[in-house]
């Protein structure tokens, strides 16, 4: 496991591997968690939240699903915001919002696979963008090659990593994975998506 992610992992209070306990009274005080928000409470954000997705959402991008998984099986998550980030050492990167569910799961696996997603693969998408559901129901796929994450059937590309670095971005958390193998079909066109609706090239 990445010991970025442990450190994410501690610092939210989730379980990490086991180790051997401390007693309560030899534990150093612990110091009061930093409120981490970008905007302070007496301070008036500089736009509107509403706003703020209107106009980002003229960023055409492409779409994929970000999977692992933990002991407890096969997780992942629509993403929208993933990019590539360097070519020596390879790295990519992707945002997830901290109140996430799946991302303490992926997290704890310390490894991940991106799906980039095809153009008729919209509603695979939609079924990962949803929250409490299982999501891997009626879903075939099987292992990416370098870290056993669920690798989709039928998308057009994909990216095996192991999470290389968490960092802080307001709401949201940035994952940069360093790549550990990747594959590409000849063909296939991506699915696109713009002002919350997919779409596909057209010549």
């Amino acid at each position: 496991m990445a010991a970025t992610a442990v450190r994410y992992l501690r610092s939210a209070g989730a379980a990490t591997t086991a180790a051997p306990q401390t007693p309560p009274e030899a534990l150093p005080q612990a110091l009061p968690r930093p409120d981490l928000r970008a905007v302070r409470d007496d301070e008036r954000p500089p736009v509107a939240p509403a706003e703020f997705r209107r106009v980002l959402g003229h960023f055409a991008s492409g779409v994929t699903v970000v999977t692992a998984r933990d002991t407890d099986g096969p997780t992942g998550f629509a993403c929208q915001s993933f990019a590539s980030l360097s070519l020596d050492p390879p790295l990519v990167s992707f945002m997830v919002a901290r109140t996430s569910t799946t991302w303490p799961r992926i997290a704890r696996a310390g490894v991940f696979c991106v799906n980039i997603l095809g153009a008729e693969q919209g509603a695979l998408c939609r079924g990962f963008a949803v929250s409490g559901a299982d999501k891997f129901a009626g879903v075939a796929y099987g292992e990416a090659p370098a870290t056993g994450s669920p690798l989709l059937d039928s998308v057009p590309a994909w990216i095996d990593c192991r999470i290389h670095a968490v960092h802080t971005g307001g709401d949201h958390l940035i994952v940069v994975g360093r790549v550990e193998a990747l594959g590409a079909a000849e063909e296939g066109e991506p699915l696109l998506f713009h002002r919350g609706v997919f779409g596909r090239f057209s010549g």
